[in-house]
């Protein structure tokens, strides 16, 4: 998985060569070139030259990413005026031209105008939060960004600002009224006046706001909009070409692996603060016995170096700097929960995230028992060579099911954003012979068949592949070859994700112009691919269409490939030699009977009819006045509601954890409980419950034509 492509061994040594070059020319020595400079001239070098499918680094390229870097930073319209914009537009053709080596100057010019209007913005939302909003008033506000421009004067920019916090001020104020007529009566709820909530509900808005501002003054320095400005270029060539900054790179490394090296202390973000929710059992927090939950982490120093104040950082910022490496000194200085200030000196240790792989539970219905296996991604561990491996632990539940003599299997890859693409065909294989999973396309057209080699098959009983928008990647490239093989029945949204591009790690060395490890520099997450099904669709853009479509509230929101401007296009290639799986049951007949399950079950048609109106609402601009404001909410309230209410199964599953699993993490409570209420989710869950029936059909169906004279008793296929 490590090896690079010959294309980008050549590539590389071009960036290699380009970049030993950088710094001199015909007419003597010049400035060295910043890192700013390096970084991008290595990033366009990379793009141009190994990227799938590369745009032209034009005048047209570069349009492109001016207008995304300043919708970066300024999504909303507010902070820009439109004179900025204009004495920006001499960099708009010129972002090409940093690209290819020249000085880096426009993100700088923008960042500096955008921390100078900042600021008047900060004393804009002061000024209105200083006095009582009026909510008699019959006006509205609009905050779709992509039906407004950016304001033409500063009086726009101030009403602008002005109807934003009004309304922000409005939907907590409404909230707070909901609340005292709520608890009117109730003994030791003190009743406040309109004017008090009122005052109380900007008190809310300007906290909120405080901690923004925060984190532009403090956290959004002059490398952080690089960052920003790196990935406006790269997501312009793809959505899902990115730029990964040292620590952002380790921090993603850590995730795919599951693996980290910390503290043991899991953190929450709560009033602008960095506080510890709780801290895991053996971990060298819990070992210290100093660092206690509920307290406020305001500092993180690297053994003697200087600290860092946390003032404007969210949660993952926070844990970035508090990971490191093992054996590493970390220094925190802690506000106790009684008012005290603590500097707790701790080493980092080996920290697994074992609740992020793969785990079983088993559902009893109606005799039968159905195991049930969830993945909430394609996780592998690149750099230890026994580490994590997603289709490891994924064989490893199929077994521990098989030994509790489960009638069929439910794999559940909802929500799961993809990963590892070798893991998702060694995993396919645990269920077909040996045969073709995908196919992949390189930028020369040449393309190539990944397949499983092994002819055994782990498990051969009824399978259901559980799926929804947000399943992506790896996820599809699995539903897809379960599909085609008719090896399985894949349920849930219409269509999944659309993600049919496959990426590969290359850093940016100062030295060496690329590596395979966590570069100086940064990484860039390149695509270098596109995979296609065995039956030769793509599933880029369209994703796998299920079998078996559930309704549900995700549907009609703008979330998936499709709707990105710069995704890459749906096509087709020679399908693949493969042969279709002999399953015990007929497809059309599954089909049916959960057609009309779902058709008559009122729930489903209410999650329907729900969304469709809800996608309506979002195109509506927003009432400030209280009345009307409050009776559109009402009503938006009472379909939620309702949605909410059938969201949960009346008649609850019976989903118990494998016996030897009953107490998996007894020795931490934090743990067990969410263990525990994982089980309780999965017994309210619809979406499991419409699973479960199927495989049951499948069940079924096999065993009516394992029954029929003439063939062997009903037995169970493993």
């Amino acid at each position: 998985m490590k090896r690079l492509p010959i294309v980008i061994l050549m590539v590389v040594a071009g960036v290699f060569l380009a970049f030993k070059t950088m710094g001199t020319g015909t007419n003597g020595p010049v400035d060295p070139p910043t890192k700013y400079q390096k970084i991008l001239k290595l990033v366009g070098q990379m793009l141009a030259e190994a990227h799938y499918s590369p745009q032209d680094i034009n005048d047209d390229f570069s349009k492109k990413v001016f207008k995304k870097f300043t919708n970066d930073i300024d999504g909303e319209k507010i902070y820009f005026l439109k004179s900025d914009l204009a004495s920006l537009k001499k960099f708009e053709t010129r972002i090409d031209e940093e690209m290819k080596g020249a000085s880096v100057d426009f993100f700088l010019a923008a960042g500096k105008i955008f921390n100078t209007r900042m600021e008047e913005a900060s004393a804009l939302y002061k000024e209105f939060l200083a006095k009582p909003f009026d909510f008699t008033v019959n006006e509205e506000v609009n905050l779709d960004a992509d039906k407004l421009d950016y304001p033409a004067t500063e009086a726009e920019r101030k009403e602008r600002w002005r109807k934003k916090v009004k309304f922000m001020t409005l939907e907590r104020y409404s909230d707070l009224l909901d609340i005292r007529e709520k608890n009117k009566g109730k003994e030791g709820f003190v009743v406040k006046t309109d004017a008090e909530l009122e005052k109380e509900a900007r008190e809310k808005v300007t906290k909120i706001l405080d901690r923004s501002f925060e984190r532009y003054r403090f956290k959004f320095t002059d490398d952080d909009k690089f960052n920003v400005f790196v990935n406006a270029i790269t997501t312009t060539m793809d959505p899902h070409t990115e730029f990964f900054p040292p620590v952002d790179k380790r921090y993603f490394d850590e995730e795919m692996s599951g693996r980290f090296y910390g503290i043991g202390a899991s953190l929450q973000y709560d009033e602008g603060n960095i506080k510890v929710a709780s801290i895991l059992s053996g971990s060298p927090a819990a070992k210290s016995g100093e660092l206690q939950t509920g307290d406020i982490i305001q500092k993180v120093a690297q053994g003697a170096e200087e600290p860092v104040d946390l003032t404007g950082f969210v949660v993952t910022d926070a844990v970035k700097v508090i990971r490191g490496k093992k054996g590493t000194e970390v220094r925190l200085t802690v506000k106790k929960t009684d008012g005290s200030i603590k500097i707790i000196t701790l080493i980092r240790d080996e920290i697994v995230q074992d609740e992020t792989f793969a785990r079983s539970a088993i559902v009893d219905n109606n005799g039968s028992k159905i195991g049930y296996i969830f993945l909430p991604e394609f996780y592998a561990d690149f750099d230890r060579p026994n580490g994590s491996r997603s289709f490891i632990d994924v064989a490893k539940e199929v077994t521990k099911l098989k030994e509790e003599n489960v009638d069929g299997i439910v794999i559940d890859l909802r929500n799961n954003g993809g990963g590892s693409l070798y893991d998702v065909v060694q995993m396919a294989g645990l269920f077909i012979d040996e045969g073709p999973v995908v196919q992949v396309k390189d930028r020369e057209n040449k393309a190539s068949v990944l397949k499983d080699k092994d002819k055994s098959v782990l498990y051969t009983g009824p399978l259901a592949v559980m799926v929804n928008e947000f399943s992506a990647s790896a996820s599809e490239i699995f539903a897809a070859a379960i599909q085609d093989y008719g090896r399985g029945v894949v349920i849930g949204s219409t269509t999944t994700y659309g993600k049919g591009t496959v990426q590969r790690n290359i850093g940016l060395d100062p030295e060496n112009g690329f590596s395979m490890s966590n570069a100086e520099l940064g990484t860039v997450k390149l695509t270098l691919q596109k995979f296609y099904r065995i039956n030769g669709g793509s599933t880029q853009l369209k994703g796998v269409s299920s079998d078996i479509v559930l309704p549900d509230n995700y549907e009609y929101l703008k979330l998936r490939e499709k709707d990105d401007a710069d995704a890459l296009p749906w096509d087709e290639i020679t399908e693949a030699t493969y042969s279709n799986y002999k399953a015990g049951y007929d497809l059309k007949t599954i089909q049916q009977l959960a057609n009309q399950r779902v058709q008559s079950d009122t729930a489903f048609r209410t999650i329907k009819e729900t969304t469709e109106w809800l996608s309506k609402q979002n195109d509506k601009s927003y009432s400030l006045n209280l009345d009307k404001y409050r009776a559109e909410q009402k009503e938006v309230r009472a379909r939620i509601k309702e949605m909410e209410n059938v969201l949960k199964l009346k008649k609850e599953l019976t989903v118990n954890a494998l016996p030897a699993e009953v107490n998996r993490w007894a020795e931490d409570k934090n743990k067990q409980d969410r263990f525990n209420q994982w089980l309780k989710n999965l017994q309210k869950d619809i979406y499991l419950d419409q699973a479960v029936k199927v495989v049951n059909d499948m069940i079924g169906q096999q065993n009516l034509v394992k029954a029929k004279p003439g063939t062997e008793p009903v037995k169970k296929a493993f």
